[in-house]
Formats: C-alpha cells, sequence, structure tokens
C-alpha cells in the first residue's frame, strides 16, 4: 500500500471510529447502572466490567448507579448524556422493558443503541425465617383469604418478580390487580426489607439471595422455571400447582447516535468479554445462564420480548 493511500486510510478509520479492535487502545469505558447497589443490574453491570478489563477491551471501567422507576430515571440520563459517546454503555434487561410499559416514561429504550443480551435467570419467592407461613400453599391460602394481607416485595413496578406475583394471583383466582406489591429501587432495599420481616414473600434472582438462602435466613418456596434448575433445590411453581413460568434477561445497550462501525466495535468487545475466565466465573458464582444474543438478532429479540410481555401484563391486569 503507497504511504498516502495508507495515510488517508488512517484517517477514515479515525474518523468514523472504526478502528479495528486489534488496532484500538483499550477505551476508558463508562458503565451505567440504572438501579441501586446490590441488585442484579449492579452485579451484572460490575462483572462484565470486570471481564472487559480481563478481556483487555477496556483499560478502565468507571460505575455510576441511578436507580428508581424500572431503570427509567437512569435511563433518561443515558439517553440525554451519552449521545454520540462510544465508550459508554448501560445495563438493561427484561425488568426495564416491563417498567416502561406500566410507567410509560417520557423516554424509551429505543433511543438507545441495543449492543447484546447476556444472561438469563429466573425468579425465586423467599420468606423470612421468621415468617408464619412455611410454603407457596400457604401464601396462596392467605392470598385467596385477603389479598391486600400479603405483601410482595421486589424490584420497581414492572419487574419480572412483580409480574410473576400477579400472574401467581390469577392463576389462583384472585383478582390481580388488588395485589399489594411493594417495590423496591435495587436488590439491597429488597433483601433488608425481607430480611427485617417487612414484606410476607419477597421476589429476585437466586442470586440475590443465595447467601441468606444458605444461611437459613430465608426460605425458598418457588421459582419460576419450568423445570427444576441443576444445583437449586426449590420447587418450580409449576410442580405446585401454579402455571407460570417467566425469565429474567439482563444485556447492555451503547449510547445514542453512534455509528455503525462504533456499535460493531462495541458488540465485538462485549462479545470478547463473555469468553473469558472472569465472565465464566460471574456465570458460576450467581447462577446466571449464559444468554448471548448481539447485534440484529439481539434488537430483534427485544422487540418481540416487549410485545410478549406487555401482553402477559395486560392478561395479569397489569396494563
Amino acid at each position: 500500500m503507497r504511504r498516502d493511500t495508507f495515510l488517508k486510510t488512517l484517517a477514515a478509520f479515525a474518523a468514523a471510529g472504526a478502528w479495528p479492535l486489534s488496532a484500538r487502545a483499550a477505551a476508558n469505558l463508562k458503565m451505567m447502572i440504572p438501579a441501586n447497589p446490590g441488585g442484579g443490574w449492579d452485579s451484572t453491570g460490575r462483572a462484565l466490567g470486570k471481564a472487559l478489563q480481563e478481556a483487555g477491551a477496556a483499560s478502565a471501567v468507571t460505575y455510576e448507579n441511578k436507580g428508581g422507576a424500572a431503570g427509567a430515571i437512569g435511563l433518561a440520563q443515558f439517553v440525554n448524556a451519552s449521545k454520540g459517546d462510544p465508550n459508554a454503555l448501560m445495563v438493561m434487561g427484561a425488568v426495564m422493558l416491563g417498567g416502561i410499559i406500566t410507567g410509560k416514561p417520557p423516554v424509551s429504550i429505543t433511543q438507545a443503541t441495543p449492543i447484546a443480551r447476556l444472561t438469563s435467570e429466573y425468579n425465586v419467592f423467599v420468606l423470612p425465617a421468621s415468617s408464619p407461613f412455611k410454603t407457596m400453599k400457604d401464601v396462596v391460602e392467605q392470598l385467596k383469604k385477603d389479598p391486600g394481607s400479603v405483601k410482595w416485595g421486589g424490584g420497581s413496578r414492572g419487574s419480572t418478580e412483580h409480574i410473576a406475583a400477579a400472574m401467581i394471583a390469577r392463576e389462583v383466582g384472585v383478582d390481580a390487580s388488588k395485589i399489594n406489591y411493594v417495590p423496591f429501587r435495587g436488590g439491597g432495599e429488597a433483601t433488608a426489607a425481607i430480611l427485617g420481616g417487612n414484606v410476607t414473600v419477597g421476589g429476585s434472582g437466586y442470586s440475590e439471595f443465595q447467601q441468606y438462602i444458605e444461611a437459613g435466613k430465608m426460605k425458598p418456596i418457588g421459582i419460576t422455571s419450568d423445570t427444576r434448575l441443576k444445583g437449586i433445590d426449590v420447587p418450580t411453581l409449576k410442580e405446585q400447582g401454579i402455571n407460570v413460568v417467566i425469565g429474567n434477561w439482563r444485556g447492555v445497550y451503547a449510547a445514542p447516535e453512534i455509528n455503525a462501525a462504533q456499535r460493531k466495535a462495541l458488540t465485538d468487545m462485549v462479545v470478547k468479554a463473555t469468553k473469558t475466565k472472569a465472565w465464566a466465573e460471574a456465570l458460576e458464582k450467581n447462577n446466571w445462564t449464559p444468554a448471548l444474543l448481539a447485534g440484529k438478532e439481539f434488537e430483534d429479540f427485544v422487540e418481540r420480548d416487549f410485545a410478549s410481555l406487555r401482553a402477559t401484563m395486560v392478561k395479569a391486569g397489569m396494563v
């Protein structure tokens, strides 16, 4: 290649932000986590950041937690402050879609740029160790007697545990609009409320409750998977006669208004991170199911899941 042609090629790459990964310096990435510390999005974002650094795709990762409204507050900040920034990522997932459906915020996930789905996880429902109830059957019997007396604690309104609670009510013949659901801005707040006996039953990903279950401080009474999960001795709702199955996936989006080359570079970086030892360790530690889906396939998946979630929530009386 002639020197002048080579220089023009370098200039074109620079202008487009399209340096091949092998030719780019590792980026200083910014990770928006639209939830308070201690929950699934927080642990996902920080695990991904560690894996990006191990993969050599990022020299440093800074994190910002901005909880509230099922991620809509963090989403709004991300959309408004990160336009065109090729080094910005935001954790999101099914919970955010549910929150958008119920809350109708002024911003939409469609304003940001889809990168990849990372994991899937099912919700487990737990009782505090001091609870007078012992099983999901006990909870359901009380729910039928007095729906408002059963406080369901979990993530923001529209979260998968909120949807699951409404689906359980509907399946056992209770008006789903009468359930008493208490939303929390992050997993840490929800855990504290469950341990303190401030809610009757709590729901979240198994990883968030695992240490408390193993320590005997929480009793798991049902999980939203289709069949029992390997290594997790918790009965499914289905095997208890409650036909409710719902998963909670998590992924990442990039900033609005980045170009195609920048989007591809970020996607390649994230995919590379999922092949690291650090990411494999995070999957095992948190009992996350790997569910990598990138690019256009991920974008199409989000559109389908949004429609499916909305239909489910309409049936459950939430919309």
